[in-house]
């Protein structure tokens, strides 16, 4: 994650100095021994620990061990303490059995799926059972089974007998999403994970459950069975179906888009995206899709070729003169900007040109920063957290900036912040985020301004 700038308020940081496998290295207090190893490039195997989510010790695939501790202790629990000895599994004969005795216990249930698995070839199962689990299995008896996939949503299927249990999937929709869509259902060796009868698998978020899945039991429809991990070519990307700016890795073979996922960038999604952005890709082959262009007479639209409707659209932009103007996306690119700039001068012959990426002019610059957000508007995504109180004006985060919705809720879930909504209704997103709703009458968002009494002497204005 990008630490804070340092200001001259921040308090200095708390060191703790400790040894893993020999070398001392000093944390921030409170690091988890697994993050410290990772700072020094040793890597402990795990599958429920998350850096975004909250530990839960889960798995027990991270054991180490701890001079002066009876027994192995899971490492993402587990906070750095002054002076610790840990030895992992690279230094530690207890620390390897340990593990290699968790990764046995997994595998007794696991199914041998990895030629049709699409997690195969980038799964963390596979990759450690490889590196620390037993050449050979001891079991012998026969694996549990289940019937085969479950279609807990139009976009997701579970294979329960590939989950490990460890949560992953149970914490992001609890902690992060705040949608309990997916549950831990019974007890013991009966434990699995599921949906509650007739509790609809709803969410709009749901699809980072597939990416952080480790094992494989849950799986993206849009991608089941399509490809392998290594025929993939990766190309960073942005999502383009809102102003968030979400970076994404498309996954590509043969020029055909397979599959799109949630990209790293903690200044903007963090590792998470909204299921729009997953998946909305599919749009270009859908059997409804526009494909030419539409005219419309006697209001009804027919099909019709591009020289027609740039005709057509050509002779609705002379009829209107020069009372037309330009307003420019905000996301366009400096040369996109200049040519609709272009266009409206030379073609259209007007001068209203704007877009609404910046403030419209110098006071309404001063006004913002010093009326409302009290800071020039450079603001950035992780800011958002930081503020102890948000006013949404006729803003559902949800549903317009999903992003901006899951950095809110992190907000008021760790650091107790307060959101207030200007809106006519509480909206779901706005219960989820603890908020208080400022009610308006609903109706159009036009403002009316009252109109002020007229002054000793002067003229009131015609009605």
């Amino acid at each position: 994650m990008t630490l804070a700038e340092p200001t001259k308020d921040t308090p200095p940081v708390e060191m703790v100095s400790l040894t893993i496998d020999g070398e001392q290295i000093s944390v921030p207090k409170g690091t988890l021994v697994i993050r410290a190893a990772e700072l020094m490039g040793v890597q402990i195997p795990r599958f429920c620990d998350h850096p975004l989510l909250d530990p839960v010790g889960a798995c027990r695939q991270c054991l180490v061990e701890v001079e002066g501790q009876r027994k192995p202790m899971a490492s993402c629990t587990t906070t750095v303490t002054p002076d610790m000895v840990v030895h992992t599994q690279f230094s530690s004969e207890a620390a390897d059995k340990a593990q290699r005795g968790v990764m046995e216990l997994l595998l007794i249930n696991h199914p041998l799926d990895c030629p049709i698995c699409d997690k195969g070839g980038e799964c963390p199962l596979q990759n450690q059972a490889m590196s620390n689990g037993r050449p050979e299995t001891r079991f012998e008896d026969v694996k549990r089974t289940f019937p085969k996939p479950i279609n807990i949503s139009s976009q997701v299927l579970l294979d329960r007998e590939r989950c490990v249990l460890c949560a992953r999937c149970t914490r992001f929709s609890a902690q992060i999403a705040g949608d309990p869509f997916i549950e831990l259902l019974e007890r013991g060796a009966l434990q699995q994970v599921g949906i509650a009868p007739g509790e609809p698998f709803q969410s709009y978020f749901s699809g980072n459950t597939v990416q952080i899945c480790p094992v494989g039991a849950l799986t993206g429809a849009a991608y089941r069975f399509r490809a392998r991990p290594f025929d993939l070519v990766s190309s960073p990307s942005v999502c383009e179906h809102c102003a968030s700016g979400c970076a994404q890795r498309t996954d590509h073979r043969r020029g055909k888009v397979m599959r799109r996922l949630a990209g790293d960038d903690p200044e903007v999604n963090e590792e998470w995206n909204c299921d729009k952005g997953r998946w909305a890709f599919t749009y270009t082959t859908v059997g409804d899709r526009i494909t030419t262009p539409l005219i419309r007479e006697d209001g009804a639209l027919r099909p019709a070729s591009w020289s027609e409707a740039l005709t057509v659209a050509g002779a609705g932009l002379l009829a209107a003169g020069t009372d037309t103007g330009v307003l420019v996306g905000g996301r366009s690119t400096v040369q996109d900007a200049y040519a609709y700039a272009k266009f409206a001068r030379m073609v259209l012959g007007t001068n209203d040109i704007d877009f609404r990426a910046r403030p419209h002019s110098v006071e309404e610059a001063d006004f913002l920063a010093a009326h409302v957000a009290g800071r020039p508007m450079k603001l950035r995504y992780a800011e958002l957290e930081k503020a102890p109180t948000v006013l949404l004006v006729g803003l559902e985060p949800e549903e317009e900036s999903p992003i901006v919705f899951l950095r809110l809720r992190k907000a008021v879930r760790k650091n107790g912040q307060q959101v207030l909504s200007v809106a006519p209704l509480a909206s779901r997103g706005l219960t989820k985020m603890a908020g208080t709703l400022i009610p308006t009458v609903p109706g159009p968002r036009r403002m009316r301004w009252p109109r002020s009494k007229p002054m000793s002497g002067s003229v009131a204005p015609a009605p």
